[in-house]
């Protein structure tokens, strides 16, 4: 039996375990699952950060503003765009498809939308701004990712144009070491993940037990969630067997990354487990890796496109807007313009289609009625998001192998 063989078994067993803990509704053991759920998402975040921070900061140090970067970026750009357009894409076509009705008015003035009035109100344009950083240790201590990312290129090219040097050395020596420090400790955490994947576990069983994950609006819901998994099995499936490369083999890669996001909600807290299986199980090179993924974190959202997509035309739907080609065509632009610069946290397609729904003056109320359902659909936009993440490290590193310079 194989390492992998294992690991599958390991974490299979977790998940029935987890399962079968929160369908026993016992207090003690609900708030024990809760606790160490907690801890390791408190874990991911923690690691998550230094991870981002450190392989830009590296990848860029050692290549700095070469042809190398360049061939990187623009195969990496170009893979993004393409999954996250046909993402986008597939939702729009799904929607006319399944056609969710307009829901009466009733159900959600009032109620639906006080559930609204104590959440994010920021605008579309408040995430760019606070993306800029006005002291060094901002983006670290908020945890803004595109932030971090802003940061870390900019020492990484700058380090990299410093003339070689014994200072030059040291502070390569010393990212070098941090670096080496911290996948260490993510190979810990990654060692114990399956006690917090019996905890993550039990949580979402008592949650949908509790019917607090299993509300839904019917259609809306379907077109979101179907479009996610054509996406994730089909769409995906078919650029990597373009690119020679299997997309069974690389599923199965996948799973602990897939499972984590599930859980975690979050591409970015995922980012040490994604970073993992890709670099050890699918054996990318990580000056591939460790550039693409923490990339990809920002800017390639699959799932957000599809859900921003879906929910802004549903929203105004139900505000009487004229759904014609031009429009979906032009939202379907905005989408992923969107995802390209959501942040890869909990909720955050969420916050930011709501900004975008209240910038055009449409009635967020149906957001009211969305939000009980969005931690089924987060989830799901997660697993797809870091998926198409590992795919497009995979497909450039494939591309480019030959190409790129040691």
């Amino acid at each position: 039996m194989t390492k992998q063989v294992k690991q599958v078994i390991i974490w299979v067993s977790a998940l029935i375990v987890g399962a079968v803990l929160g369908s026993l509704h016992v207090n003690a053991i609900d708030s024990v699952c809760g606790f160490v759920a907690t801890i390791f998402t408190r874990l991911f975040k923690f690691t998550a950060v230094p991870a981002i921070a450190v392989s830009i900061l590296t990848t860029l140090a050692m290549l700095g503003g070469n042809k190398e970067t360049g061939k990187i970026f623009r195969r990496t750009l170009m893979y993004t765009l393409l999954t996250t357009v046909a993402a986008s894409s597939i939702a729009a076509i799904l929607f006319f498809v399944i056609k969710p009705e307009v829901l009466p008015a009733a159900v959600y003035e009032g109620v639906a939308a006080e559930k609204l009035a104590s959440m994010n109100s920021s605008t579309f344009l408040d995430y760019f701004i606070g993306a800029i950083p006005d002291n060094i240790l901002y983006p670290f201590v908020s945890g803004n990712v595109l932030s971090i990312l802003i940061v870390s290129a900019v020492f990484g090219i700058a380090v990299s144009k410093m003339k070689e040097s014994e200072k030059k050395t040291a502070i390569m020596n010393l990212i070098n070491g941090f670096q080496e420090m911290v996948f260490m400790v993510i190979g810990w955490i990654i060692a114990i993940l399956p006690v917090g994947i019996v905890a993550f576990t039990a949580q979402l069983v008592k949650e949908m037990s509790a019917h607090i994950a299993m509300e839904s609006i019917g259609k809306y819901t379907a077109v979101v969630l179907s479009g996610n998994l054509i996406q994730f099995f089909v769409v995906l499936s078919l650029f990597l067997l373009v690119r020679g490369i299997n997309p069974v083999k690389h599923f199965k890669n996948m799973i602990p990354a897939i499972l984590t996001a599930l859980f975690t909600k979050s591409s970015a807290a995922t980012l040490p487990v994604t970073m993992d299986c890709v670099e050890n199980r699918i054996k990318c090179d990580k000056k591939f890796s460790r550039f693409i993924l923490p990339m990809c974190t920002t800017i390639n959202m699959n799932g957000c496109a599809a859900f921003i997509l879906v929910t802004s035309l549903f929203v105004m739907k139900n505000a009487g807007v004229e759904l014609n080609l031009i429009t979906v065509i032009a939202w379907i632009l905005v989408s992923v313009i969107s995802a390209v610069g959501n942040a890869g946290v909990p909720m955050g397609c969420f916050f930011l289609t709501l900004s975008l729904m209240a910038g055009k003056g449409m009635p967020i109320g149906i957001m009211g009625i969305i939000l009980p359902i969005y931690a089924v659909i987060d989830m799901i936009e997660t697993a797809v998001n870091i998926y198409s993440d590992s795919c497009v490290c995979a497909m450039t590193n494939k591309d480019l192998k030959d190409l790129v310079t040691e």
